[in-house]
């Protein structure tokens, strides 16, 4: 398995309150271990919202007694949720803070997802598919046939988001599974690269380039296209192997 991530500032805001997390290897419990964090708030609470999540859900799984890794995320999720949200009460500064957080990992020849927020991932086989469903408000009005994906592309209040860390004292992870094949790759991103290059074109990029080179051309691309939000990417290749049968 090999994985590359990056991310940038973008054009516009003057500060990088994106984070993430990518290891091909060992973590804890889990084989292998990725994590994309978009953090909202004011100055400089999305940027701690978003890096304490991870902290936070990085130590819960270090310390976890389950052996079960699904509910091992979700308790995580939990923590990370309930820790953000103290910290909003405790500082003024950070009142108000929240964040996205999509967590990864691969056992088995499968791929295991939790998200919370629009924060994406991606498969790319024959095709792109968005795994993760957004927990935003022009994504629930697609759900409903209230908009298009070209209506929602440019709604105005497409940052709205439904779900986040930190926001209430209960949040609810939606999970996925699924099964890989061999020339997958995968692409977990924050919404400054999805909101900015459409699936046609990452797929384009990520189906023509190195790894460690469509990373690094996925952000430029966003900021060519705008750049109007932080932008992070993480791309990873499972390398699943042909299976003979006999």
């Amino acid at each position: 398995m090999r994985a590359y991530a990056g991310t940038d500032i973008g054009c516009v805001r003057s500060m990088n309150q994106d984070g993430y997390f990518c290891s091909s290897t060992q973590v804890g419990p889990f084989p292998n271990l990725f994590i994309v964090a978009d953090g909202m708030g004011g100055h400089q609470a999305g940027d701690y919202a978003s890096r304490y999540a991870i902290e936070t859900f990085l130590d819960y799984i270090h310390h976890a007694e389950s052996q079960n890794l699904i509910r091992i995320v979700d308790e995580g999720i939990s923590e990370a949720n309930r820790k953000v949200l103290e910290k909003s009460f405790e500082h003024e500064e950070l009142s108000g803070m929240g964040t996205t957080l999509v967590v990864a990992y691969i056992e088995h020849n499968q791929l295991y997802v939790a998200n919370v927020g629009d924060s994406r991932l991606y498969l790319l086989g024959e095709e792109i598919n968005q795994v993760t469903d957004d927990h935003s408000y022009v994504a629930a009005m697609m759900r409903a046939g209230e908009l298009t994906r070209e209506e929602a592309r440019n709604h105005p209040e497409k940052n709205i988001i439904t779900r986040a860390i930190g926001v209430a004292w209960d949040v609810k992870a939606d999970f996925f599974e699924v099964d890989l094949q061999p020339g997958d790759r995968i692409l977990m991103c924050s919404d400054g690269l999805s909101n900015m290059v459409e699936d046609d074109t990452l797929y384009d990029i990520l189906t023509s380039c190195a790894m460690e080179d469509s990373v690094n051309i996925l952000i430029e691309e966003a900021k060519k296209n705008g750049g109007y939000d932080n932008i992070t990417a993480i791309v990873i290749e499972p390398q699943i192997e042909e299976v003979n049968e006999c």
